[in-house]
């Protein structure tokens, strides 16, 4: 059976559409292969000769991607070679993605007057909101089309992903992978794009899990937290008897800091608290009922009274 599920992705643009020209195999699509284009705009691809299924262009100001479609998703695309007498490659059930930009070092900054970040974006070095727009795209492919939410391949950074390297799949391997990888890893290719594309990143979003990784007590027990962080007079610091020298248990910088964020939380909320308290003793003082001066002092020694300080030192 093939063709399956939705053909096209939601919002995409078929302005350049190639599949009335090159027909292509119909398949289920059940790998992703990323590319980059190695410019700045959505190319012509030979008018279709080697295009992709998709192409995502950044649309930076909006912080987006805009997408647009060339095959059907379940399609044969054009865009990996495919030389005589090995596997197949763009027929073997791949649906392939060209990211508008670039993945060449010597484009990290600038590309003639261009710069990257605010006219293109350098790919292992994109921002996590292009990261999180391309997850989109992935967790579409996973829930309409059950390509795996993974990828067991090393992206290799450019120019060493160029050519036969230890990176690339054999024609076995090729054949019984699933889930996602890069130009770099198709057999009987040689070009290394899109490098080394965060991809793990990409698929933490796919998977709707970066909020809890990005929490650094995320996963911890009650054991390990007692080893991170010390709580003695209401300071944080170090056990006795943990020297700074040779610790490797003790862990400040991020449990400090994400204390440090959660007490600024708090005195923020408290502060907003003592001025809805201010103003609710003004009127009741108007009222000719209490001095609002002694309500205000009495309520704030209260609340001192049942608050725990944290003096917290971040560290970097």
């Amino acid at each position: 059976m093939a063709k399956t599920g939705p053909q096209r992705y939601p919002g995409a643009s078929t302005a350049y559409w190639h599949q009335s020209r090159y027909g292509g195999s119909a398949m289920e699509s059940n790998v992703g292969v990323i590319h980059t284009t190695e410019g700045t705009s959505v190319p012509s691809y030979g008018g279709g000769a080697s295009a992709p299924n998709f192409t995502a262009l950044p649309d930076i100001p909006n912080r987006r991607l805009r997408w647009y479609q060339h095959f059907d998703f379940d399609v044969s695309s054009r865009a990996l070679v495919n030389r005589a007498g090995g596997v197949d490659t763009n027929t073997l059930n791949a649906v392939q993605i060209e990211l508008v930009g670039t993945c060449d070092p010597k484009y990290r900054t600038a590309w003639g007057d261009r710069r990257a970040g605010r006219d293109y974006l350098f790919w292992p070095d994109a921002p996590d909101w292009a990261l999180a727009e391309l997850a989109k795209f992935v967790r579409w492919a996973h829930e309409e089309h059950g390509v795996q939410l993974r990828s067991t391949v090393t992206w290799t950074a450019y120019p060493s992903s160029y050519g036969a390297t230890s990176a690339r799949l054999s024609g076995s391997q090729w054949q019984a992978y699933y889930g996602w990888l890069g130009h770099q890893h198709v057999p009987e290719n040689s070009h290394g794009d899109p490098g080394n594309l965060d991809m793990a990143r990409v698929l933490q979003h796919a998977r709707g899990t970066t909020e809890q990784e990005d929490d650094p007590m995320a996963g911890m027990t009650a054991e390990d937290i007692t080893r991170a962080v010390w709580l003695k007079d209401h300071i944080v610091g170090v056990p006795e008897g943990w020297g700074a020298t040779g610790n490797t248990e003790w862990k400040p910088a991020s449990i400090l800091i994400d204390i440090g964020k959660r007490t600024r939380a708090l005195e923020a909320e408290l502060k907003a608290q003592r001025a809805t308290i201010d103003k609710l003793a003004d009127a009741v003082g108007t009222a000719g009922q209490f001095d609002p001066e002694v309500l205000k002092r009495e309520i704030r020694e209260a609340i001192e009274s049942i608050t725990v300080r944290l003096d917290t030192t971040e560290g970097a």
